[in-house]
């Protein structure tokens, strides 16, 4: 059984962008996932709660949030009580920026910003406080006056301080994270495909042709996570992946990521998500549709 639907959105290929602005008094759009980045501004709606990939939280009155292409994400109502929720969504290519443009000195913020995307990134409420006005006046604008206004929305977004990414590094399975070595792309790649197996460092370390010391120095100072705890953070990207889409027991789930003890499993997802697998399973209830 899979919770989440594929959304296809209202774009063409002859667009740049889309944007809706609605003022409601609920969230009933179900879990979802697309192709498009999108960048949502929620006014008004405290105690709503968001979800994007594994991360789940009540959020305040104004936020702001970029999520990447095909990682799932929704709004529910929760505990919010406003009857005047403004959300604007602006949905944008993933191509609309060329990959050679992106390389280009002055797009090093965007391209940086997108690479996060990819877990979902929530702005500082002072840079919501800032963009918001910008965001709820550009569909008034026409053209490429409209383009150019996105670009520089954009911009400003990506040297904002103290943004927050969302989601695991490894829930969204499909993206390849980059680290900037060839050696640490082999290992995860490795771990991703093999997570379901005892895994011992001295697996990697011959992958990659190092020695088990040296490697355990690389990957803590390459990705700021030791070996261990990359490994688990793998399978415990899987492990939330399923407990959305499958109705496996909590057990089984364990066992096929990894986790030979479902003691440890609990606790380490306790640890990570502030919820046991159950609660976080139960946390996706009522996103549900029937198509």
């Amino acid at each position: 059984m899979n919770n989440i639907i594929k959304e296809i959105t209202p774009l063409t290929q002859n667009d740049c962008f889309t944007i809706f602005s609605r003022v409601k008094s609920e969230f009933n759009f179900p879990l979802h996932f697309h192709e498009e980045f999108e960048l949502n501004l929620i006014v008004n709606a405290k105690g709503a709660k968001r979800i994007v990939g594994d991360n789940i939280e009540e959020i305040d009155d104004l936020e702001l949030v970029l999520v990447g292409p095909n990682l799932s994400h929704v709004w529910l109502s929760h505990n919010c009580t406003s009857e005047n929720i403004t959300e604007v969504t602006i949905q944008w290519h993933k191509d609309l920026f060329d990959e050679k443009l992106l390389k280009r000195n002055q797009l090093s913020f965007i391209r940086r910003m997108f690479e996060r995307s990819v877990r979902g990134i929530l702005f500082p409420k002072a840079t919501a406080e800032s963009v918001a006005p910008r965001l709820l006046a550009i569909n008034q604008m026409q053209g490429f006056d409209s383009v150019l206004e996105l670009m520089s929305i954009l911009h400003e977004l990506s040297t904002s301080k103290s943004m927050r990414v969302l989601s695991d590094v490894t829930f969204n399975n499909s993206q390849v994270l980059n680290y900037n070595s060839r050696r640490i792309d082999k290992a995860y790649e490795f771990m991703n495909a093999n997570f379901h197996k005892p895994i011992a460092l001295k697996d990697l370390a011959k992958l990659v042709n190092m020695t088990e010391v040296s490697f355990s120095r690389f990957i803590k100072k390459r990705t700021g996570n030791t070996f261990i705890d990359s490994l688990n953070e793998i399978r415990l990207g899987h492990a939330t992946r399923m407990l959305i889409e499958t109705t496996h027991s909590v057990a089984e789930i364990s066992y096929n990521c990894g986790f030979n003890n479902i003691s440890n499993f609990n606790r380490f997802f306790k640890k990570k998500k502030n919820c046991t697998p159950k609660e976080f399973r139960e946390s996706f209830s009522g996103t549900r549709v029937f198509i």
